[in-house]
Protein backbone atom coordinates (compact mmCIF):
# COMPACT_ATOMS: atom_id res chain seq x y z
CA UNK A 1 0.00 0.00 0.00
CA UNK A 2 1.07 3.71 -1.03
CA UNK A 3 1.62 5.88 2.17
CA UNK A 4 0.49 9.08 0.70
CA UNK A 5 1.48 10.55 3.36
CA UNK A 6 4.50 12.95 2.63
CA UNK A 7 7.25 15.03 4.70
CA UNK A 8 7.57 18.41 5.15
CA UNK A 9 11.65 20.22 4.90
CA UNK A 10 11.63 19.86 8.38
CA UNK A 11 10.89 15.76 8.38
CA UNK A 12 7.13 16.48 9.99
CA UNK A 13 4.88 13.77 8.31
CA UNK A 14 1.99 15.02 6.86
CA UNK A 15 -1.46 12.91 7.35
CA UNK A 16 -2.10 11.00 3.98
CA UNK A 17 -4.85 12.77 1.39
CA UNK A 18 -6.98 9.50 0.48
CA UNK A 19 -9.65 7.90 1.25
CA UNK A 20 -9.20 3.99 0.82
CA UNK A 21 -11.41 1.05 1.16
CA UNK A 22 -10.35 -0.99 4.39
CA UNK A 23 -7.25 -3.13 5.01
CA UNK A 24 -7.20 -6.24 6.84
CA UNK A 25 -3.43 -4.72 7.79
CA UNK A 26 -4.80 -2.16 9.88
CA UNK A 27 -5.53 -3.79 13.54
CA UNK A 28 -2.03 -5.57 13.00
CA UNK A 29 -0.52 -1.56 12.39
CA UNK A 30 -3.03 -0.40 16.17
CA UNK A 31 -0.79 -3.45 17.78
CA UNK A 32 2.22 -2.68 16.81
CA UNK A 33 1.52 1.03 17.36
CA UNK A 34 0.08 0.12 21.08
CA UNK A 35 2.98 -1.84 21.84
CA UNK A 36 5.18 1.20 21.57
CA UNK A 37 2.80 3.44 23.39
CA UNK A 38 2.58 1.07 26.26
CA UNK A 39 6.42 0.81 26.68
CA UNK A 40 6.44 4.45 27.00
CA UNK A 41 3.73 4.61 29.53
CA UNK A 42 4.65 1.55 31.47
CA UNK A 43 4.83 3.75 34.89
CA UNK A 44 0.90 5.22 34.35
CA UNK A 45 -1.97 3.84 34.51
CA UNK A 46 -3.67 3.63 31.10
CA UNK A 47 -5.24 2.20 28.36
CA UNK A 48 -4.33 2.23 24.54
CA UNK A 49 -7.26 2.08 22.37
CA UNK A 50 -8.20 1.84 18.55
CA UNK A 51 -10.67 3.98 17.22
CA UNK A 52 -11.67 6.11 14.26
CA UNK A 53 -12.21 4.60 10.81
CA UNK A 54 -9.60 2.08 10.79
CA UNK A 55 -11.32 0.58 13.73
CA UNK A 56 -14.00 -0.29 11.88
CA UNK A 57 -13.87 -3.76 9.93
CA UNK A 58 -15.23 -2.58 6.44
CA UNK A 59 -15.08 0.80 6.50
CA UNK A 60 -13.00 3.07 3.96
CA UNK A 61 -11.05 5.20 5.32
CA UNK A 62 -8.03 7.67 5.51
CA UNK A 63 -4.81 4.85 5.78
CA UNK A 64 -4.37 6.61 9.63
CA UNK A 65 -4.25 4.30 12.71
CA UNK A 66 -6.30 6.84 15.49
CA UNK A 67 -5.33 5.77 18.67
CA UNK A 68 -6.41 6.97 22.23
CA UNK A 69 -4.99 6.71 25.49
CA UNK A 70 -6.82 6.68 28.61
CA UNK A 71 -6.44 7.98 31.87
CA UNK A 72 -8.07 6.65 34.66
CA UNK A 73 -8.23 10.44 36.18
CA UNK A 74 -7.09 14.43 35.10
CA UNK A 75 -4.06 13.88 37.33
CA UNK A 76 -2.06 11.46 34.71
CA UNK A 77 -2.41 13.52 31.93
CA UNK A 78 0.84 15.67 32.29
CA UNK A 79 2.60 12.70 33.50
CA UNK A 80 1.21 11.27 30.09
CA UNK A 81 2.43 14.11 28.05
CA UNK A 82 5.85 14.10 29.39
CA UNK A 83 6.35 10.48 28.82
CA UNK A 84 4.83 9.96 25.01
CA UNK A 85 7.32 13.32 24.54
CA UNK A 86 10.49 11.32 26.22
CA UNK A 87 9.83 8.35 23.72
CA UNK A 88 9.49 10.65 20.62
CA UNK A 89 5.93 11.84 20.38
CA UNK A 90 5.68 15.70 19.89
CA UNK A 91 2.55 17.12 21.82
CA UNK A 92 0.55 19.31 20.12
CA UNK A 93 -2.24 20.40 22.14
CA UNK A 94 -5.80 20.25 22.31
CA UNK A 95 -5.87 21.45 18.73
CA UNK A 96 -9.14 22.83 19.30
CA UNK A 97 -10.92 19.52 21.02
CA UNK A 98 -11.01 20.22 25.10
CA UNK A 99 -9.86 17.70 26.85
CA UNK A 100 -8.10 15.78 24.31
CA UNK A 101 -4.08 15.88 23.93
CA UNK A 102 -2.98 15.25 20.32
CA UNK A 103 0.79 14.69 19.18
CA UNK A 104 2.29 14.83 16.11
CA UNK A 105 3.20 10.79 14.67
CA UNK A 106 6.44 9.30 15.41
CA UNK A 107 8.28 9.31 11.75
CA UNK A 108 9.28 6.00 12.14
CA UNK A 109 6.42 4.00 12.71
CA UNK A 110 2.95 4.02 10.01
CA UNK A 111 1.06 7.05 9.95
CA UNK A 112 -0.82 7.54 12.86
CA UNK A 113 -3.41 9.87 15.47
CA UNK A 114 -2.33 9.59 19.06
CA UNK A 115 -4.46 11.37 21.02
CA UNK A 116 -5.29 11.00 25.08
CA UNK A 117 -8.44 11.36 27.31
CA UNK A 118 -9.46 10.58 30.66
CA UNK A 119 -11.61 7.68 30.73
CA UNK A 120 -15.25 9.01 30.19
CA UNK A 121 -14.98 12.51 29.12
CA UNK A 122 -16.56 14.12 26.06
CA UNK A 123 -13.67 13.22 23.57
CA UNK A 124 -13.49 9.75 25.05
CA UNK A 125 -16.97 8.71 24.89
CA UNK A 126 -17.37 10.55 21.54
CA UNK A 127 -14.29 8.63 20.06
CA UNK A 128 -15.72 5.31 21.55
CA UNK A 129 -19.57 5.77 20.73
CA UNK A 130 -19.23 6.60 17.05
CA UNK A 131 -16.72 3.58 16.95
CA UNK A 132 -18.83 0.58 18.40
CA UNK A 133 -22.30 2.29 16.24
CA UNK A 134 -20.81 2.02 13.02
CA UNK A 135 -19.47 -1.70 14.07
CA UNK A 136 -22.72 -2.73 15.07
CA UNK A 137 -24.89 -0.95 12.51
CA UNK A 138 -23.26 -1.81 8.77
CA UNK A 139 -25.99 0.05 6.78
CA UNK A 140 -24.55 2.80 8.59
CA UNK A 141 -20.98 2.27 8.04
CA UNK A 142 -21.99 1.97 4.89
CA UNK A 143 -23.30 5.55 4.61
CA UNK A 144 -20.74 7.10 6.29
CA UNK A 145 -18.19 5.22 3.54
CA UNK A 146 -19.97 6.54 0.73
CA UNK A 147 -19.94 10.21 2.34
CA UNK A 148 -16.28 10.05 3.06
CA UNK A 149 -15.65 8.90 -0.63
CA UNK A 150 -17.32 11.29 -2.35
CA UNK A 151 -15.04 14.45 -0.11
CA UNK A 152 -12.36 12.25 -0.57
CA UNK A 153 -11.06 14.67 -2.92
CA UNK A 154 -11.16 17.59 -0.84
CA UNK A 155 -8.62 16.48 1.67
CA UNK A 156 -5.61 17.06 -0.73
CA UNK A 157 -6.90 20.77 -1.28
CA UNK A 158 -9.18 21.80 1.54
CA UNK A 159 -9.35 19.49 4.90
CA UNK A 160 -11.26 21.66 6.95
CA UNK A 161 -13.79 21.35 4.12
CA UNK A 162 -13.59 17.10 4.08
CA UNK A 163 -14.18 17.61 8.03
CA UNK A 164 -16.99 20.13 7.73
CA UNK A 165 -18.57 17.72 4.85
CA UNK A 166 -18.73 14.72 7.69
CA UNK A 167 -19.86 17.00 10.25
CA UNK A 168 -23.62 16.31 10.36
CA UNK A 169 -23.44 13.34 9.40
CA UNK A 170 -20.84 12.21 12.40
CA UNK A 171 -23.48 14.38 14.55
CA UNK A 172 -26.37 12.22 13.40
CA UNK A 173 -24.78 8.71 13.79
CA UNK A 174 -23.41 10.06 17.55
CA UNK A 175 -26.84 11.02 18.12
CA UNK A 176 -27.92 7.80 17.39
CA UNK A 177 -25.68 5.73 18.73
CA UNK A 178 -27.05 7.40 22.16
CA UNK A 179 -30.28 6.69 22.01
CA UNK A 180 -32.07 3.75 24.12
CA UNK A 181 -32.08 0.72 22.31
CA UNK A 182 -29.71 1.53 19.41
CA UNK A 183 -26.25 2.12 20.75
CA UNK A 184 -24.03 -0.92 20.31
CA UNK A 185 -23.54 -3.16 22.82
CA UNK A 186 -19.53 -3.04 24.45
CA UNK A 187 -17.20 -4.78 21.82
CA UNK A 188 -14.21 -5.91 22.89
CA UNK A 189 -11.31 -3.74 23.95
CA UNK A 190 -14.54 -1.13 24.84
CA UNK A 191 -13.64 -0.78 29.01
CA UNK A 192 -13.63 2.26 30.35
CA UNK A 193 -10.82 2.08 31.97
Amino acid sequence: MRSHSHRCHDDRVHSPTIVVQYDDRWPEQFAALRCRVDAALSAITHKTIHVGSTAVPGLAAKPVIDLDVVVPERSLVAPAVAALEAAGWRHEGDLGVPGRQAFEPVPDQVYHHLYLVVADSPAHRDHLDLRDYLRAHPAECARYAALKLRLASLLATDRDAYVTGKADLVTELLERARQPGHAAPPAPGRSRL
